[in-house]
């Protein structure tokens, strides 16, 4: 069963854990430094007023991405 989608797809709450990051070059080098490797989980906690960008729990640590970037992290939902 393929349960995988798009971070930027979840809604305020939801678990799910990285499976592929489809980006390349400063923005992914970004993106595994923030902690986003494989099988890690992400929560996301609340969005702007504006609705972006989104704040969300990884490692312990809350961080604030923009959907555009969002859309280009693979997650399967826990």
């Amino acid at each position: 069963m393929n349960n995988s989608i798009l971070l930027s797809s979840l809604s305020h709450g939801k678990k799910c854990r990285v499976k592929n990051l489809n980006t390349e070059g400063l923005l992914r080098r970004r993106l595994l430094d923030l902690g986003l490797i494989d099988d890690t989980e992400i929560e996301v906690l609340q969005k702007s007023p504006s609705g972006d960008p989104v704040a969300y729990l990884v490692r312990g640590a809350v961080i604030a991405l923009r959907s555009e970037v969002t859309s280009m992290i693979v997650v399967e939902k826990v």
